[in-house]
């Protein structure tokens, strides 16, 4: 397929140039085709899922198919106001003049998906892509097979494939697809292969959007509901596909007083989740692959953290499975501090006052996100103060990334760029300024020659000063 990139690219760009995808019609036909294919294709999408992910039923509809339905009905709902031109005021400068912001589509984009969430990271740029009336081609991950195989599969029946491609394949592909020039760039997965694209964008000036991860981190205050806040934690960790997710919790940190009391309170509820022999249960999500696996174990493996598992630490190689596990006082310096973990893994890391939290975050690269548990109000102020994070959830884990008001995207080196609901909207758009004027109003003074006049009235004019215009009109 790789061979036909240049010929894709071609075909789309002249469909842009034809118009038709900047109609309000087409962008909602082609909306209502993706909630078509996540209602009557439920089953199939769920299977995939399975396949590749050994994903439960409930967290492939709800964490996917129903988030992909949610974007798609908003962007339905709100299209026509995000398509309409937004009036601003203008100045004496243009007077009379009226000015506007009219979003227009970018053009040809490609969407670089991932392989946690192979449903819905792959459909919801796609969605911001079309809803901005784009052209858009789809790469989704060749790491999740059987989910890119299905979108390939319902997007050529569905959609407009005259505006919307699908190219699936591996390394060469993805190769051939950064050469070609493209008006956006949208990248979810690893910073590696992150600064890979940005490398190959530079060449055409072409912008980009990456989400990447980091090291989320999760601050645990002592004055909370302990067993509600472990359960977010585990929710939002071990619930949200074994850990294999960019905004889910990588390490937390606590008081050494108190951090007895929160390893039993997770174990607890960890036991109550996925049972004595957590491998058996099919409520925990397996590693993507054996690759993975060994990445993972690897980090269990480091002799600086071996001896310090209260929890957990189980594996299954055969069928990809690592038992959550909880690690208490881990070094700084060990392999799984200084390594996004995606994964089961979760360390703990003390400190003698919480407020020392800060500091430990701090000296990190930038997360996509960051978690507080406190009743403290001082505290959460000077935590969402203090702490720079792609976005920030406070008494719970990751739910920030749901609510379509709230932009998501990373900072630093955990990404640039956001989306969700209308960001996603302006994320694949152009806000193109308009100015319009009449041909009355014409003011002599902005032409040569500059007699002392004129520069006095542009001057009183540019201070906003009406009696200095009247002097300089009037000669006094």
């Amino acid at each position: 397929m790789a061979v036909g990139v240049e010929e894709v690219v071609k075909e789309l760009r002249s469909t842009y140039t034809s118009g038709k995808t900047k109609t309000l019609e087409w962008r909602a036909s082609q909306l209502k085709a993706i909630i078509r294919i996540a209602t009557h294709h439920e089953n199939e999408i769920v299977e995939a899922l399975r396949s590749d992910l050994k994903k439960p039923e409930l967290e492939s509809f709800v964490h996917e198919i129903c988030a992909v339905l949610s974007a798609c009905k908003l962007a339905l709902k709100e299209l026509h106001r995000w398509m309409k031109p937004q009036k601003v005021k203008t100045s004496m400068t243009t007077f009379p003049a009226s000015g506007e912001i009219v979003p227009e589509p970018l053009g040809v984009v490609l969407v670089i998906s991932t392989w946690n969430y192979p449903f819905l990271l792959s459909l919801e740029p796609v969605i911001g892509a079309i809803a901005a009336g784009n052209v858009v081609v789809l790469k989704p991950s060749e790491v999740a097979p059987a989910t890119s195989s299905v979108l390939s599969k319902l997007l050529g029946e569905y959609m407009d494939t005259t505006a919307v491609k699908v190219i699936e394949g591996a390394v060469p592909e993805t190769t051939a697809l950064l050469e070609q020039k493209w008006d956006k760039i949208f990248y979810t997965g690893s910073g590696k292969v992150g600064r890979i694209i940005l490398a190959a964008a530079a060449k055409h000036l072409t912008p980009v959007v990456l989400e990447l991860g980091g090291k989320c981190p999760v601050v645990v205050d002592a004055n909370i509901n302990l067993k509600v806040a472990a359960r977010r934690i585990i929710s939002g960790k071990w619930g949200c596909n074994s850990g294999q997710t960019c905004v889910s919790p990588d390490y937390v940190i606590t008081t050494k007083e108190y951090a007895s009391k929160l390893v039993d309170v997770l174990s607890a509820e960890l036991e109550n989740f996925y049972g004595k022999d957590p491998l058996q249960s099919k409520d925990l999500s397996s590693i993507i692959n054996a690759h993975h696996f060994d990445r993972v174990t690897k980090l269990l493996d480091d002799e600086k953290v071996s001896g310090k598992i209260v929890f957990g630490g189980q594996q299954d190689k055969t069928n990809l499975k690592i038992a959550p596990t909880i690690i208490l006082d881990v070094p700084d310096d060990s392999l799984i501090m200084n390594e996004e973990i995606f994964g089961p893994l979760l360390p703990i890391v003390t400190v003698n006052k919480i407020k020392e939290s800060f500091d430990v975050i701090n000296a990190k690269g930038k997360p996509l996100a960051a978690y507080l548990f406190t009743n403290d109000q001082k505290l959460k102020a000077e935590f969402i103060g203090s702490v720079s994070a792609g976005g920030i959830t406070i008494n719970d884990v990751a739910l920030h990334f749901a609510e379509a008001g709230l932009p998501f995207g990373g900072v630093g080196e955990s990404g640039m760029g956001a989306y969700h609901g209308k960001f996603s909207f302006d994320t694949f758009s152009h806000k193109k300024a308009v100015l319009q004027r009449g041909f009355g109003g014409d003011v002599a003074a902005r032409y040569p020659p500059y007699a002392p006049w004129k520069l006095q009235f542009l001057k009183a004019l540019l201070r906003g000063s009406i009696l200095g215009v009247l002097r300089a009109l009037l000669g006094w």
